[in-house]
């Protein structure tokens, strides 16, 4: 009986937790790999080798030298560096090439398209050095996102029958560049017909063309896809995500839950879990001394660890808000802006907020033990990890319906009686706390209700915090979606 033959794929991205690092998209592209590999499909990585990736540490070995890749009227020589994804068996490969990554960023000033453009053609003409026949290639943001269109149009023939998908993190990031940099890959916009619509505005979109060439397309939540086909998310591509309508899916990010372990995480003085709560108790009045607040376990910690920028919300708090019964601790860097609106908070009253313009992750990882309630009043969020991560740790979320959060934060239902007493209706399996509209009145009123549970609702307010501890929110939920996906595009 002939065995049934194992599917490769192969992922492209321009970053990877640990070793390249910017945002959100290096810890999906560092989690979801090994997620994927426990199931039995042959999964393997490429990224650029930039000169901040420390060779000795990660282990890595070079297995080609001088591999020529024709980049427009240029061949340039790269080498292929091989090593395994940390803390797992994903075999991981590096293009070394000076010319675009001899620095120690991801991301450079100005633009990169050229540079990632060069690393998606790099990546294919790479495959034979590898050794690697993949079935499909997982494509990740703009950065690769024109890898359908080299494969349509390239006369290698190792390459002509891939599948691709498309994976969006964030739709606003869309990577518009000159036409000019279409050469660096050996196209024109005379190479595909909608490469030629495209470029008629005298600029190339790599989004729009990932979108509209890729097998099957797909954001990190069910809501975000959907979103981003209305003029409000769509950032200016709503009607071309729309023409790929039928073949858009989304599939909720996860969370590296060995990392993000209440029980062993050793960046906490005191561990604690579902059942024995007291650690986390202990942690509240730790950071609280730390950071100059009154040590009360009684008073709730309310706690924001994000970017300081547009995307987040952070108008919605206002002065108001000094005034509720709570403490509140921010941690983050970002737009000025919205620096200054937080340590002016912080001066006005001292005795309830801390404001810490810093990244500091043995900070944010205390923040996530102690804090009571998580804020996350997002104008969007494809997906969102810091409401995962606070759940994991006994933290309540309190946040807008957008994208990922209105995916995974079940609010809290109830109705109130003439004497002002909640009766809830879901409790069970309520999560959280949500809000509908960019509005700070909501917002306040939100924030308000999760502060009232707390404080006359103690059981209600356990259960709460318990089914978040308990939840899944692992990789491993999600690898079983992505693995649909793949299937779907062998049948096309």
């Amino acid at each position: 009986m002939p065995t049934k033959k194992k599917l490769k794929v192969l992922m492209l991205a321009a970053e990877v937790a640990p070793m390249a690092k910017v945002g959100g998209l290096a810890d999906v592209v560092g989690s979801l790999p090994p997620a994927i590999l426990k199931l039995g499909v042959d999964v393997r990585l490429i990224v650029p080798l930039y000169a901040s990736i420390d060779k000795r540490k990660y282990k890595l070995k070079k297995i080609y030298s001088n591999l020529e890749i024709p980049s427009g009227r240029m061949l340039i020589k790269t080498n292929i560096w091989e090593t395994v994804l940390p803390g797992s068996k994903v075999k991981m490969y590096f293009i070394d090439a000076p010319d675009y990554f001899k620095y120690d960023e991801v991301y450079i000033n100005g633009d990169n398209s050229e540079r990632f453009l060069f690393f998606s053609l790099a990546s294919l003409y790479a495959l034979p050095a590898i050794g690697f026949e993949p079935d499909i290639i997982h494509c990740h943001d703009s950065h690769t996102a024109l890898i359908p269109d080299i494969i349509k149009t390239s006369n290698l023939e190792y390459i002509k029958n891939l599948k691709t998908l498309y994976t969006i993190h964030n739709f606003r990031y869309q990577g518009k560049t000159r036409t000019t940099v279409l050469s660096t890959a050996n196209l024109n916009p005379e190479s595909l017909k909608n490469l030629e619509v495209d470029t008629e505005d005298g600029d190339v979109n790599f989004m729009a063309q990932g979108v509209l060439n890729a097998d099957l397309v797909n954001t990190v939540s069910p809501t975000y896809a959907k979103e981003i086909t209305t003029a409000a998310f769509g950032a200016g591509l709503e009607r071309i995500i729309r023409k790929r309508k039928k073949d858009l899916y989304g599939i909720v990010n996860g969370i590296d839950t060995n990392f993000f372990n209440p029980k062993k995480d050793k960046f906490i003085e005191h561990s604690f879990s579902p059942n024995n709560l007291t650690g986390k108790v202990k942690n509240k009045l730790a950071l609280q001394k730390e950071l100059g607040l009154p040590t009360d376990a009684s008073i709730p910690i309310v706690a924001i660890v994000t970017r300081l920028v547009w995307q987040k919300g952070l108008e919605l708090i206002t002065d108001k808000f000094g005034k509720l019964n709570c403490q509140f601790v921010f941690l983050g860097t970002g737009h000025e802006k919205y620096e200054k609106q937080l340590t002016k908070l912080a001066k006005k009253y001292p005795e309830k907020i801390s404001t810490n313009i810093k990244f500091n992750l043995t900070l944010a990882q205390k923040i996530y033990a102690a804090r009571d309630m998580f804020l996350m009043p997002s104008r969007f969020e494809p997906c969102g990890l810091g409401q995962l991560i606070a759940m994991r740790y006994g933290s309540v979320p309190v946040v807008r319906e957008t994208g990922g959060l209105a995916d995974t934060v079940i609010n809290l239902e109830y109705a109130e009686d003439k004497s002002g007493h909640y009766k809830f209706k879901n409790e069970k399996e309520a999560l959280g706390f949500s809000f509908k509209n960019v509005s700070a009145r909501e917002f306040y009123k939100c924030l308000q209700t999760a502060i009232t549970v707390y404080y006359h609702y103690p059981d209600a307010w356990k259960q709460i915090v318990k089914n978040g501890m308990t939840a899944d929110f692992s990789w491993d939920k999600s690898a079983k979606e992505y693995i649909k996906l793949y299937k779907k595009i062998m049948k096309k």
